[in-house]
């Protein structure tokens, strides 16, 4: 009787270990499944933003044909985003670099009123305003959705698993701006301040240097007899 009872309690606890670890597995692979969704996401939009640019860069070539470095950049970066492959931080290191160009490309387009008010270029740059928005906010799901993945395969003991099964840590997606990551230049250079004009030294007039008046001699009396006053302390 006693030997059916510790078979019971052995069969029990191993379908304890064994739900725990479908549940670890479970949930490995639904993580997995939300990071794999939230790129897709985010690879929708920027295939539709790398789509608007060759009509963005035709429109604005019909009124900015002195800019040909500026369009040939644009032209280059996209060129480097849709050939990324499917590397995270290489497709967010050309997305950075595509969007650093964008940005080049409207400020250049603020030097002609006749582009600006053209409704092609106002509706491309609004599709490509509202495409931005929403690959940021696919990116801070997709984020979030690496950080537990990545956290569960890195914690024990659901690691353990993780590396039975072969679920590795996800790459994150950061549209990093170049330009505010570079160093500032900081100066500890004196600089040069005035206070005005400095006073003369003693003896020293405003026109240059005056020798300062002779001390009365206090033991010659003047031709009327008289001794020179003192001054009182």
């Amino acid at each position: 009787m006693s030997g059916l009872i510790i078979l019971i309690l052995v069969l029990v606890l191993l379908a304890i270990i064994g739900l725990w670890v479908a549940g670890v597995y479970n949930g490995l692979v639904r993580l997995r499944n939300l990071v794999q969704e939230a790129w897709r996401q985010i690879d929708v939009e920027l295939k539709r933003r790398h789509d608007l640019i060759p009509n963005l860069v035709e429109t604005v070539k019909g009124y900015a044909t002195h800019e040909r470095a500026t369009l040939d950049a644009v032209v280059a970066a996209r060129t480097a985003a849709v050939s990324a492959g499917n590397s995270v931080p290489k497709q967010a290191e050309q997305e950075a670099g595509l969007s650093a160009a964008l940005g080049r490309l409207f400020a250049v387009a603020e030097a002609y009123p006749d582009l600006k008010a053209n409704q092609s270029f106002l509706s491309l740059q609004t599709e490509l305003t509202e495409t931005e928005d929403r690959v940021a906010a696919g990116r801070r799901f997709y984020n979030a959705n690496v950080r537990e993945l990545n956290t569960r395969v890195e914690s024990f003991p659901s690691n353990v698993f993780a590396g039975l099964f072969r679920f590795e840590r996800a790459e994150y997606f950061e549209l990093v701006d170049t330009a505010a990551r570079e160093t500032p230049q900081v100066s500890f250079g004196a600089p040069q301040v005035g206070f005005g004009t400095p006073a003369p030294a003693l003896g020293q007039g405003a026109a240059g240097t005056q020798p300062l008046p002779a001390e009365p001699d206090y033991t010659t009396p003047d031709p009327a007899g008289q001794y020179p006053p003192r001054n009182q302390p």
